[in-house]
Order: structure tokens, then C-alpha cells, then sequence
């Protein structure tokens, strides 16, 4: 098993995380600086980028926390709906975060561009593949959201995650533990690294995104096209990855009981009837042609 020890810290003095560092890096830093380029190429209003900005920034963070709230723990925060600001505290949801993204671009595009919906997902989406990775790797640092135990040469023994926690109390407590529980603590047993799953298909998803737009044209050729294949990738993969995933609250158990899915999975669905939808009307109803600036 690979042994990861890792703080979630960098500098425990000033409570920087990995997390932050890398939420910041692709939400405020490498997300931009691509969307840039993006404008340069076509020579868009730089006022406009400005105002994207501002944007997707508050559409992601309200709208993760909410989707937090909503999806995964309504009757905690509705006893106590102060606790809602509380984003330090942990608790995004990142199918929130792309409903608060497609609020808040619907908002822009009304507001600011003037341009149809589709238009500005479509150039959103190329460099948000690179940015839900990054997040992926934050989540890797904190030791969480990670997969059930495996035995698998690249298992992950996270010694510092709630789980194996939860079980090392359950040790000294005096209480017996189950073989599974017991190789956990033992290391011969590891779980799921599906942080690093997720990121490597949202880092594929990305280079296929910069692929079509830059060497296809895909956005000036096929509105809506980009962002279909986006939602294909990245909610597609998500599905995939959440079935060997350690479910987020007890009650999701019930869930998997009735209906065979988590609710990452269950969320995930109209977002992957959605892509498909978009690529066909994409293929279906062509721009026409325009001179490549």
C-alpha cells in the first residue's frame, strides 16, 4: 500500500491548506489566464472577460455550498442556517457548483454579452476540466472522498482521513474489529485513490476540450459542442468513478439499496442526458462558415 501521510497544511503557523492553494490555482489563476487567451484569440471585449470572472467565481462558490446543503445535509443546516456561511468549515458540492455556473453564466449572458447561453459555456468549459482537477488534488491532500478498501498495488492507506480515524477509536475502545477493519489499520489494505482517478479523466477531458477549440475551431464551428463533450467527460467519469466511492453520508446507503446509485450518480445523470443532447444539437445545426481569426 503507498502510506499517505500527508498535512493538509502547508504552513500550519498561518493555516494555508493544499486545498485553498490548489482551489485558487485553477479558479482564480490558470482558469483565467487560458480564458484569456481565449478572448485574445477572438478579440472579444476585455471588459467582458473582467466581468466573467467575478462571475463564475461567485456562481462556483454559492452555488457549491448550497448544492452542499441541498444534496447532502438539508436537515443539519436548516436547524441551524447560519452554519451555511460556514464555508470554511468544509462542505462543496461540485454538482452545485455547476448549476451555480450555469445560473450565474445565464445571468452574464443576459446581463453582459448579450450572447446566447451556449456561446459562453462553450469557452468556459475548455479550461474547466484543468480546474476540477486541481480540485481533485486538493481533496487527495485533505484525505478525502476517496474510494472503498482495496487490495490493489496503488491503494492508498490514508492514515490521516475520519476513516481510518473512525477505527483506530473503535481499537482502543476495546471493541473487535472486522477483518476488513483490521487490514485497514494493518496497511495490507488500502482504499481507492479516486481523487487521482478523477483528476487524470478531468485532465483528459481538458486536453480534449483545448483540442477542439484550438485545433477544430469546435466553438466558431459548432456552438454547444465543446461543452456537451464536457459534460459527457466529466459527468460521465464521475458516475464511473462513484461507484467504488465511500458514500459521503449514511443515508446514501438507503439510496444505493433502493435504486442501485449513489447521489453523485444520481446527480450526475442529467448532466450527461444534457451533454448528449447539446453535442447532437451541435452536429445537427451547424454555424456557418467563418473566416479562422
Amino acid at each position: 500500500m503507498i502510506l499517505w501521510d500527508v498535512s493538509p497544511q502547508i504552513f500550519e503557523a498561518i493555516g494555508i491548506r493544499w486545498y485553498g492553494l490548489l482551489f485558487a490555482l485553477g479558479l482564480i489563476i490558470l482558469g483565467p489566464w487560458i480564458e484569456g487567451k481565449i478572448w485574445e484569440r477572438e478579440k472579444l471585449e476585455p471588459k467582458w472577460l473582467d466581468s466573467l470572472f467575478l462571475y463564475v467565481v461567485l456562481g462556483t462558490v454559492i452555488g457549491a455550498r448550497l448544492g452542499h446543503v441541498l444534496f447532502y445535509e438539508p436537515a443539519t443546516y436548516l436547524a441551524n442556517p447560519i452554519k451555511i456561511l460556514a464555508v470554511w468549515e468544509g462542505g462543496l458540492a461540485s454538482h452545485g457548483g455547476t448549476i451555480g455556473v450555469i445560473v450565474a453564466l445565464w445571468l452574464y449572458s443576459r446581463r453582459v454579452s448579450h450572447k446566447p447561453l451556449l456561446w459562453i459555456l462553450d469557452r468556459i468549459a475548455v479550461p474547466t476540466g484543468l480546474v476540477a482537477a486541481f480540485i481533485r488534488l486538493g481533496n487527495l491532500m485533505n484525505s478525502e472522498i476517496f474510494g472503498r478498501p482495496t487490495d490493489l498495488p496503488w491503494a492508498f492507506s490514508f492514515v490521516r482521513s475520519g476513516e481510518y480515524h473512525k477505527i483506530l477509536a473503535l481499537r482502543e475502545a476495546g471493541l473487535t474489529l472486522t477483518p476488513e477493519q483490521q487490514q485497514l489499520l494493518d496497511g495490507t489494505l488500502g482504499w481507492h485513490p479516486t481523487q487521482i482517478y478523477e483528476a487524470v479523466a478531468y485532465l483528459l477531458v481538458f486536453a480534449f476540450s483545448m483540442w477542439l477549440y484550438w485545433y477544430r475551431d469546435a466553438a466558431q464551428k459548432y456552438t454547444g459542442l465543446i461543452i456537451g463533450y464536457f459534460m459527457i467527460g466529466v459527468f460521465g467519469s464521475r458516475i464511473l468513478v462513484e461507484s467504488i466511492k465511500i458514500v459521503q453520508e449514511p443515508w446514501e446507503l438507503d439510496l444505493i439499496a433502493a435504486i442501485g446509485l449513489n447521489m453523485g450518480q444520481l446527480l450526475s445523470i442529467p448532466f450527461v442526458l444534457f451533454g448528449i443532447a447539446t453535442v447532437y444539437w451541435a452536429y445537427t445545426h451547424p454555424n456557418t462558415p467563418s473566416v479562422k481569426k
